[in-house]
């Protein structure tokens, strides 16, 4: 008999499925989870791939699928109406917002109001607002965002990645599946707040069914961060079926040569870089691996960190470079792995979903027993006493009729027809769907006006509402912290990667960038604008604030510092009040946006042409009629 083991972990909640934890050894069904069982995958990651499978079945109503496993046939009646995608797809919106905005600190004083010289430092972190901006519209950042924040929710982790574009010019953003990562953490833990140096993304291939004996493989993505080495070229290998890189060596045959660039320090015996983005030079760099492995050559004692490369076929990029320890020019590996929530020990975060497992499938039970009772309910059960005939075998058994409406039934003397009301149990059974559901917002920290399970005809005053979401703002503080730094990274690297492109437009350092979120909250755009309005007309807040406050209750403003320029050069009453106080005309002037200044010199003035003939005289005299 196995010892029991108690596993604590963020997966824990999931511990009560069978399929999910065997009952010692908590190891998922290989049977309900083939992907997280596989040889090459680490002890380590088979509860999270296990649980991201699981999640997903929940997301897409297959819950029935894995319940199969341990319940059998009665797993069909299961009823999914897409509570646990409900809830996903809530969370998502309002944590993302009505909108997100790229913001550069220290943008805002590129267009100083007074008219003064900005200063350098304004202007560039202005152009790098704009420039990430038009990154952001070409690469469909909202679109990719949507895609790996409905990942992060749902599954508690999401994953992407950058990559520079030499045809088009710019870092390619790419959103991975997260039961594709697999980082080299050190002793299978690490601390949150430290990145691995080693990244894997692993994934089977099946074979190309058209092809006759072809075999699945195991695909490899590496990012590794190592000391520079020397430089090495490609080697398409002796028949050219399996091509790698080799050291680059001199004329002389025997000595490497170092990259361009590079310098060799003899003291250290290490060869530095400088690049654009540090301000001194570093001996680490990145180096990308892609490789594939025949499942066959595969041992049994090895996993996805510990892949024997003798056995490996490396693969060649769209430039014709072998992808085999290539050298990226970059001291930082290109991935962001953003967590749904704050790490409480390791890498990794936690689903939405954890906690509401269980409260998921007594929806899904309560469901299925309302849709049994619905049916005994419209199609009542009758029992009829001396209507004639009362067996129908040899056995004595009741007779069984069927009833259609507007049927008519003789019956014996004294008969009569009895029937089972079982509507009282589908009324208790709605009650007890609708105490689940509010218990779901309880521990979701989702009122029901997020969830948009509010009656609008029932809906309180907007102060009510407004308190409603005090257990969802914590919540949201929460998820947003988590990601903040992480998005932060993320344009980080975009800037870097522009530099290291040597794209003509982007020069100068690299800057904090970071991302707005967008309110979550029903806004009162009337309200906010009298507010707005009357504060900034008693002087107790400022015009900018105040644009800002109306562009976030969804106002079509799209820049704060242009449409407080449109404003000001309508209020002449206020500028002449500034005139009248300071006597400074051109303070009045930049005030309007208007140059109200006159010319320091009058224009000379335009004279009509002095005459060169007398004029004709009059031949009856002077003022005589000539008739």
């Amino acid at each position: 008999m196995g010892l029991f083991k108690l596993i604590v972990d963020r997966w824990g909640p999931l511990n009560y499925k069978r399929a999910f934890a065997d009952p010692v050894y908590k190891t998922p069904d290989r049977e309900a989870f083939p992907g997280a069982m596989r040889t090459w995958v680490p002890t380590e990651d088979r509860r999270r791939l296990a649980s991201y499978t699981l999640f997903a079945a929940y997301c897409h109503n297959q819950a029935w699928e894995v319940d199969a496993l341990q319940n059998g046939a009665e797993a069909r009646l299961r009823r999914e109406f897409g509570d646990p995608a409900m809830l996903v797809a809530s969370l998502t919106s309002h944590m993302l917002g009505r909108e997100q905005t790229i913001t550069v600190d220290g943008s805002e004083d590129a267009d100083p109001a007074d008219g003064s010289t900005p200063d350098p430092e304004a202007v560039h972190a202005a152009a790098v607002q704009d420039r990430l901006r038009t990154w952001a519209r070409q690469e469909l950042f909202s679109l990719r965002m949507q895609q790996n924040e409905r990942k992060a929710v749902r599954e508690g982790d999401g994953v992407y990645t950058l990559a520079w574009d030499g045809q088009k010019m710019r870092p390619r953003l790419s959103v991975v599946d997260p039961g594709f990562y697999f980082p080299d953490l050190p002793d299978n833990a690490g601390d949150s707040a430290d990145y691995p140096t080693r990244v894997h993304f692993a994934w089977e291939v099946e074979p190309d069914p058209k092809i006759k004996g072809g075999k699945t493989k195991l695909r490899r993505i590496t990012y590794e961060l190592a000391p520079i080495g020397t430089r090495t070229i490609s080697d398409p290998g002796e028949d050219g079926s399996r091509p790698f890189r080799t050291p680059a060596l001199a004329d002389d045959g025997s000595t490497p040569l170092i990259t361009a660039g590079d310098l060799y320090q003899p003291d250290t015996g290490q060869i530095v870089r400088q690049y654009p983005w540090n301000d001194a030079p570093t001996y680490l760099t990145c180096y990308l691996t892609d490789a594939e492995w025949d499942l066959d050559d595969i041992k049994a004692d090895q996993d996805v960190h510990t892949l024997d490369e003798r056995y490996a076929t490396y693969l060649v990029g769209p430039d014709g470079e072998v992808l085999d320890h290539l050298d990226l020019w970059q001291d930082y590996i290109p991935v962001v792995h953003l967590p749904n929530t704050i790490p409480e020990d390791g890498h990794w975060g936690e689903s939405s979903l954890a906690m509401l497992m269980q409260l998921f499938d007594e929806l899904a039970g309560t469901d299925r027993d309302s849709a049994l009772a619905s049916a005994s309910t419209g199609n009542p059960i009758l029992g009829i006493v001396n209507g004639g005939e009362k067996t129908s075998s040899r056995r004595s058994e009741p007779q069984q009729r069927k009833i259609r409406p507007g049927m008519a039934i003789e019956l014996a003397q004294g008969g009569n027809i009895i029937t089972v009301d079982t509507s009282p149990q589908l009324a208790e059974l709605r009650n007890k769907t609708s105490e689940l559901q509010d218990r779901l917002s309880l521990i979701a920290r989702m009122p029901a006006v997020a969830l948009g399970t509010l009656d609008p005809t029932k809906a309180p005053s907007g102060f009510s509402i407004e308190l409603s979401y005090g257990p969802m703002d914590p919540l949201m503080d929460s998820m947003h912290l988590a990601r903040d730094h992480k998005y932060e990274l993320l344009f980080k690297m975009v800037q870097r990667l522009y530099l290291a492109g040597q794209h003509p437009d982007w020069t100068g350092p690299v800057v904090n960038a970071r991302l707005a979120w967008g309110s979550y909250k029903p806004t009162d755009k009337a309200a906010t604008l009298t507010m707005v309005q009357d504060a900034v007309d008693k002087g107790v807040m400022s015009l900018e604030t105040g644009v800002r406050m109306l562009m976030e209750v969804g106002l079509p403003i799209d820049d704060v510092s242009e449409e407080i320029e449109r404003i000001q050069s309508r209020q002449f009453a206020k500028a002449r009040d500034l005139a009248d106080a300071t006597g400074d005309t051109t303070a009045v002037g930049n005030f309007l946006g208007l140059d109200v200044n006159p010319d320091p010199e009058p224009p000379a003035p335009t004279l009509p042409p002095t005459p060169t003939e007398p004029a004709p005289q009059d031949p009856q005299g002077s003022g005589g009629n000539t008739q």
